[in-house]
């Protein structure tokens, strides 16, 4: 059933656990996300990128609106968020494609120029009732990121909140998108130093390519949304291959679209499932 991201986002950090945010490319990316989560019976995020919507030929409306029907037709609390946006156009149609979150990415900007372009799209965004989660500190991993060790700082995070009035902040402790393996090491002491400067939920983006261990330890020191994706492209992608290199003569997608959707949503429930113990 459809539900706020914050509505999610408030619940699992008043409960001391961790909230998942699964990006959605294609609907079966959406679908996977519901079956993992309807399997280990908690919450989910679905979250749609601006880099999903150019894959869709820049139109955010279709995908959109297949990602909300999967959404509202789910047997456990589903919410719709839009991730890393730099594009203004596509924020402005968050509200009316069913999105009642979305992320405001300036973190390439120098720090005055995030903050001014940041508190704009807040006052936008609230006033279309959206939350607005944002980043400080680079994660790295995407075209033109900082330099790896960039971290955000405690003092600059309680600035930025204060002066844009953001919902949520994704800061940078040491994971980076796009990682294949998981060997990231966070940095726990300054994810506490950040939950204790900053009064809105923290976000670790990059979560793909942090360990188990690592995940509990970050959502014990603070963290509450965890945004994933590039697991689910790697459970998906590997059994595609599998399926493929078995039988090479099938044509029919659904022969191999199937299997990658299963592997994606045991990927699901399982990470669901290590996010929400204490």
């Amino acid at each position: 059933m459809l539900t706020p991201t914050g509505e999610l986002v408030e619940r699992a950090r008043r409960a001391g656990v961790g909230v998942p945010a699964f990006n959605v490319i294609t609907i079966e990316h959406a679908e996977a996300i519901v079956t993992g989560a309807e399997a280990a019976g908690l919450p989910v995020i679905l979250q749609v990128s601006e880099n999903a919507v150019r894959f869709h030929h820049g139109r955010l409306a279709p995908i959109a609106a297949a990602t909300r029907a999967v959404a509202a037709a789910a047997a456990v609390d589903v919410a719709l968020h839009l991730d890393h946006v730099e594009d203004v156009h596509l924020v402005e149609q968050a509200a009316e494609c069913g999105f009642d979150s979305v992320m405001v990415d300036h973190s390439r900007l120098p720090y005055q120029d995030n903050v001014a372009a940041t508190t704009a799209a807040v006052a936008r965004c609230h006033g279309q009732g959206l939350w607005v989660e944002s980043e400080l500190g680079e994660v790295g991993g995407k075209e033109g990121a900082h330099a790896p060790g960039v971290r955000t700082d405690p003092a600059e995070a309680a600035r930025f909140v204060a002066a844009t009035g953001v919902d949520a902040l994704a800061v940078a402790v040491g994971s980076s998108h796009a990682m294949t393996d998981r060997t990231a090491r966070l940095d726990h002491a300054l994810i506490a130093a950040l939950r204790d400067a900053a009064p809105v939920p923290l976000v670790l983006h990059g979560s793909s390519g942090v360990p188990d261990d690592e995940l509990r330890a970050a959502v014990a020191a603070g963290m509450v949304k965890i945004n994933i994706g590039t697991a689910l492209n790697t459970a998906f992608t590997g059994a595609v291959r599998a399926t493929l290199a078995a039988a090479p003569d099938v044509v029919d997608p659904r022969k191999y679209l199937a299997p990658a959707r299963d592997a994606m949503a045991e990927t699901v429930q399982t990470l669901t499932t290590l996010l929400a113990r204490r």
